[in-house]
């Protein structure tokens, strides 16, 4: 069960990293760039596939308790900035809508 988590991270990583490749090479052919989308679809597949990698890695390879507890307090880090970023993004969604006016 733990490679299987293992092989999930990493495959959200490398997703991460292709699309972000992707959207580059859309850019440099002269489209231009979706900021909105831009988190959901680069950023959280690669946070997502980090915490994945941090949390399973140092258990699996037998690090010992300071290893294993700085990458737990690593990936809290990650947990709480990527929630943080998502309230942000949805702040700054709801915010930018149609007046009421």
């Amino acid at each position: 069960m733990d490679w299987s988590v293992v092989v999930m991270g990493c495959l959200l990583v490398l997703l991460g990293f292709g699309y972000r490749w992707w959207e580059q090479a859309k850019i440099r052919k002269g489209a231009s760039p979706r900021q909105g989308v831009r988190f959901y679809s680069i950023w959280f597949p690669l946070l997502m596939g980090l915490g994945m990698l941090v949390a399973k890695v140092p258990h699996m390879v037998g690090a010992p308790f300071a290893v294993v507890m700085v990458a737990d307090s690593l990936n809290v880090v990650l947990v709480v900035t990527a929630a943080l970023v998502l309230v942000v993004q949805a702040r700054r969604r709801a915010g930018s809508g149609p007046s009421a006016e």
